[in-house]
């Protein structure tokens, strides 16, 4: 089991008291740094740029696995729904360059990052680069009238008129506890700088968490995942390099598959040649299935299947709308 995996086991599970003393301990640091960089945003010292047109983040308040990327394929969709033009602004978490970026659908990898390269295939307008504000100005430059930060909720560099905040409704915030001693990217506190926000709940099919209550402040839009591949009844051997890949799991069970067995790497792992020859030869014949951010790092992925998720408003869809318009 990688540090990783031992990591986000104890999230779940507890950590023992030796482990559980140190992170605790780490995660005081990371609380003091939190708040000397809101301290230096609250009196001016550091300031956020404002832009000429609207500015929509798309964030959460834990590490990885809530559903972010398909919530800003929905917001998009939306917005061009409204006549809007649409221009999504992302880091590219784990790609190679640091040049600015406008992604296209035959991008590689490492030059876009798996989730941006995933949202340009989808049909989405993605810019990728560290400085946010350079990415506006290119998206600008090109047509986009309102721009999405993909995972901007922690980003204070550009102000912003819409705080998305996707949070999954069955386990909103993990266990309470900030980084690395839990999921918590910043207190669940932080949320009161939210000018103007939208919860976007996730897995809403599962039993609702009673911590959810702490996002009642914000009017909510409630969706669950939707999964498409053909694995009813087939022997599929899975892999995947995500932030939680037991939830992976459970999804294709759903779907009907037999799951003969399991591989699991870090989060954005590219692979290699060697890795897929030693998956293929694991499965033994069953079916060789991973997720769509997956795929997308396998430069040759023949025989390889991918499972889809989309997420589906079950209720809300008008607060989203509401909200998109109130900033527009």
């Amino acid at each position: 089991m990688s540090a990783r995996d031992k990591l986000v086991q104890g999230w779940d599970r507890g950590f023992s008291a030796g482990a559980g003393g140190l992170l605790s301990a780490v995660a005081g640091s990371y609380r003091g740094l939190l708040a000397s960089r809101e301290w230096l945003y609250a009196r001016g010292v550091l300031a956020s740029r404002a832009l000429d047109c609207p500015v929509v983040s798309v964030g959460n308040l834990t590490v990885g696995g809530t559903g972010k990327t398909p919530a800003v394929e929905l917001a998009v969709r939306t917005l061009r729904e409204l006549g809007h033009r649409p221009g999504v602004l992302s880091r590219g978490y784990g790609r190679r360059s640091r040049e600015p970026l406008e992604v296209t659908a035959d991008a590689r990898v490492e030059a876009a990052g798996d989730e941006p390269l995933l949202m340009a295939r989808r049909g989405l307008r993605v810019f990728v680069g560290p400085r946010r504000a350079i990415l506006a100005e290119l998206a600008i430059r090109r047509g986009a009238d309102v721009l999405l930060l993909d995972d901007g909720l922690q980003h204070h560099g550009l102000a912003r008129d819409l705080d998305v905040i996707v949070a999954d409704a069955s386990n909103p915030f993990g266990n309470g506890r900030l980084l690395p001693a839990g999921p918590l990217r910043e207190p669940v506190a932080a949320l009161d700088r939210v000018r103007l926000g939208l919860v976007w709940l996730t897995r809403c099919d599962l039993p609702r968490d009673s911590r959810t209550a702490e996002l009642s402040p914000f009017p909510a839009v409630e969706s669950v995942f939707e999964a498409q591949a053909d694995l009813r009844g087939k022997r599929v051997f899975l892999f995947a390099g995500i932030a939680r890949p037991e939830g992976f799991a459970a999804t294709v069970r759903a779907l009907g598959g037999d799951v003969s067995g399991t591989r699991w790497f870090r989060d954005h792992h590219l692979y290699t040649n060697r890795e897929l020859r030693d998956l293929r030869e694991r499965a033994a014949g069953a079916v060789l299935a991973t997720t769509e951010k997956d795929l997308v790092r396998i430069e040759q992925p023949g025989g390889i299947v991918a499972v889809r998720v989309d997420l589906r408003v079950v209720k809300g869809e008008d607060a989203l709308e509401r909200a998109l318009e109130e900033v527009l």
